[in-house]
């Protein structure tokens, strides 16, 4: 009864039971019925399919490990006691016990709850997943497992893991998570990076094993589920008020009608039957009552003004289009993942096109989260011969026919490389201002590992020889909106020791070094051509680092790692200590 004419209608079911209603009450009570069980009928099968999905979540099976073999085990038996023992809890943070049930997730799978990823089928123990179960996005993120961890992948490796997981209590924040794994008498900080969370699904990797930190309820995509109230359309709200105004319309008519009836009530006309007998309603001594009595006579008669159908109507109507038309409609089909659309409720159909305003960033959400290397600056260099299309289109304007360089049939083809460059890609360096370098030298990336870069180099001072070289990484300080950076700290294989950072042009600029002002000059310029056709842009800088500065801040950084309070605070803190001095190299 939360919908206005549902109130009117059982207002008139109640009066047409009356002795003063000229009207069967069957009438009014049973369409009232009719509508009201139509409805029910359409919630109950909408609730019912919705039963249905949760059942067939709830009982999705999951590889479970026990006694040394992956047995399968439905969602809902998946508890907490099943894979970890909840040893301690407190008000400051959590201490599970992990045994040896752990779980096992294999391609395009759901992860049934909170997990701590320990090993991966990849190599380099990382896996993808995708979020847009979570916040939307659709493009692929990297989760790593502790190097620690990276063995435990076999029934048999894992039923030997025994750790201990001390973190937070379970919140809804769905980007942050702290906490330590205490593992062969050792504290290893754990980062958001390790955890894999209940509605993300595992992609690009066979299969994942993991440890369930939370279950159920206490998983942050639950905690950020919240009981709303039962939504009601723009269609529904509008038609509250028109039933409104019908009603003062029907009030007004009735009320007019009572008047007269009072005023009138002495003409003794003979179609009255008066002369059989005088009833309350006709007793001129009483006009008060006369009127009070024809009003609701009245009400009861010209009820129908307002249509007890109109929502029986309007029911089917969405029913139909939900069942026949949205979940049918091939041009609300994604043929890449074989989805067509799914309408959970039909309450809410014609908010469709009520849809004034679409607000979007520029992340990633205009280009379909596909990022592209296009051009870049380096030593005040501009490299990639590329043309954007914003570039094109002002060409176009200014009558000015400008065709976009076609790649070479040797140039990279990977996703998300859309760089080409005659002297780097076909190796014409005539015209480089240090030729002689850059013939000596051609360096190669090969391949990575969440600890080590190779890269595979040619050096024609020594007759050609080819050596991959792996260059070690020690640190990564993550970027987050606040930083508005990224930075590693690198060992190469002479023991140098290099700091890199990326980021926002503003945030590198304020942590360079004095001096250098030409390579800062131009790099600026360049930074503003590259925006201005419509690429988004980043800068690269570097600083070399003595053993024992590394030595000092890798203290405090691990010290910083490892807190369960305030980590985030403490890292960023941490960062500034190093993140300066900083030497330009590029764009």
């Amino acid at each position: 009864f939360r919908r206005v004419a549902n109130c009117y209608f059982l207002m008139i079911s109640i009066l047409s039971t009356t002795p003063i209603s000229p009207v069967n009450p069957v009438t009014n009570v049973v369409p009232l019925t009719l509508v009201l069980l139509v409805s029910l009928i359409k919630e109950a099968f909408e609730d019912w399919k919705r039963f249905q999905n949760d059942m067939v979540i709830n009982n999705t099976l999951i590889d479970v490990l026990q006694d040394e073999k992956w047995v399968a085990v439905p969602w809902k038996k998946l508890q907490v006691g099943d894979i970890i023992r909840s040893f301690f809890r407190d008000a400051c943070h959590n201490r599970l016990i992990i045994g040896p049930a752990l779980t096992s997730v294999k391609q395009d799978g759901f992860f049934p709850a909170d997990l701590l990823f320990l090993a991966s089928t990849n190599a380099d123990g990382v896996c993808y997943v995708e979020t847009a179960n979570l916040d939307g996005e659709t493009n692929l993120k990297i989760r790593k497992a502790l190097e620690r961890t990276w063995d435990y992948l076999t029934p048999e490796k894992a039923a030997e893991f025994k750790g201990e997981v001390q973190c937070e209590q379970p919140n809804n924040s769905l980007y942050t998570f702290t906490g330590n794994l205490m593992f062969q008498k050792q504290t290893l900080p754990l980062s958001p990076n390790q955890i894999l969370l209940r509605g993300c699904s595992l992609r690009n990797t066979e299969y994942i094993v993991g440890a369930v930190v939370f279950t159920g309820h206490e998983t942050k995509v639950m905690m950020n589920s919240m009981n709303v109230p039962s939504k009601r359309s723009t269609l529904e709200r509008k038609l509250d008020k028109l039933i409104l105004a019908l009603f003062g319309t029907l009030f007004m008519m009735c009320l007019i009608g009572a008047i007269g009836s009072g005023i009138f009530i002495n003409r003794k006309y003979y179609y009255l039957g008066l002369d059989k007998g005088v009833a309350a309603e006709f007793n001129p001594s009483n006009r008060f009552v006369v009127a009070a009595l024809t009003f609701f006579t009245l009400i009861t008669l010209y009820s129908t003004i307002i249509p007890i159908s109109l929502y029986v109507s309007i029911e089917m109507i969405k029913f139909i289009q939900s069942t026949q038309f949205i979940n049918k409609d091939l041009h609300m089909y994604h043929a890449e993942t074989n989805t067509p659309a799914l309408a959970r409720t039909s309450n809410l159909n014609e908010e469709l096109g009520q849809v004034e305003y679409i607000f979007s960033d520029k992340t990633g959400t205009l280009t379909r989260n596909l990022m592209e290397f296009f051009k870049c600056s380096i030593g005040g260099e501009v490299y990639g011969s590329g043309v954007t299309e914003i570039e094109q289109g002002g060409a176009q304007r200014n009558g000015i026919k400008v065709q976009e360089l076609r790649k070479s049939t040797t140039a990279i083809q990977e996703k998300g490389f859309n760089f080409d460059d005659h002297r780097l890609m076909r190796g014409a360096w005539r015209n480089e201002p240090n030729s002689d370098s850059c013939k000596a030298n051609s360096w190669f990336f090969l391949r990575r590992t969440p600890t080590m870069i190779y890269v595979r180099e040619s050096h024609v001072e020594k007759m050609g020889k080819i050596q991959d070289v792996a260059y070690e990484i020690l640190n990564v300080l993550e970027f987050n909106s606040t930083r508005k950076r990224q930075s590693v700290v690198c060992r190469y294989p002479n023991g140098r020791l290099v700091l890199y950072c990326k980021g926002a042009d503003t945030v590198i600029y304020e942590r360079l070094a004095v001096g250098n002002d030409d390579l800062k000059k131009v790099t600026r310029a360049h930074l503003e051509q590259f925006g201005s056709a419509g690429l988004r842009t980043l800068c690269l800088a570097y600083r070399d680092l003595s053993p024992e500065t590394y030595e000092s801040w890798n203290e405090k950084f691990i010290q910083a790692k490892s807190s369960l309070r305030d980590r985030e605070t403490k890292l960023d803190e941490v960062a500034e200590l190093i993140e300066k001095d900083l030497i330009l190299i590029g764009s």
